[in-house]
């Protein structure tokens, strides 16, 4: 009479399993954390373009030249800026032109 093998994995299976996610795990796992910084740094610049757009119209729309500042609180209270560009602003901790100095 034979024996039955039985079912499931070998531990050395189970070894070469491992080390193979191991392998891919530090080769992604670097790469991420790159393009997540990436990511960041270019949706600030995309904010900082779109402040920059909403103070040119605001000034125009005002008939101010383009040595007034324009403070982050007429904007808001303008409507200039939409909720989603208020909060990355304060979540970033932006401020654009105090006005004060």
């Amino acid at each position: 009479m034979k024996k039955k093998k039985a079912a499931g994995f070998t531990l050395v299976e189970m070894a070469i399993v491992l080390f193979i996610i191991s392998l891919l795990i530090l080769i992604v796992v670097p790469n991420v954390s790159k393009q997540r910084g990436r990511a960041i740094t270019i949706n600030d610049q995309a904010l900082q373009t779109e402040l920059n757009s909403q103070v040119e119209l605001y000034r125009n729309e005002h008939n101010l030249d383009n040595s007034t500042k324009v403070t982050l609180d007429e904007l808001k209270s303008e409507g200039y800026l939409n909720q989603g560009q208020l909060k990355q602003i304060e979540k970033e901790g932006l401020e654009i032109g105090k006005g004060d100095d």
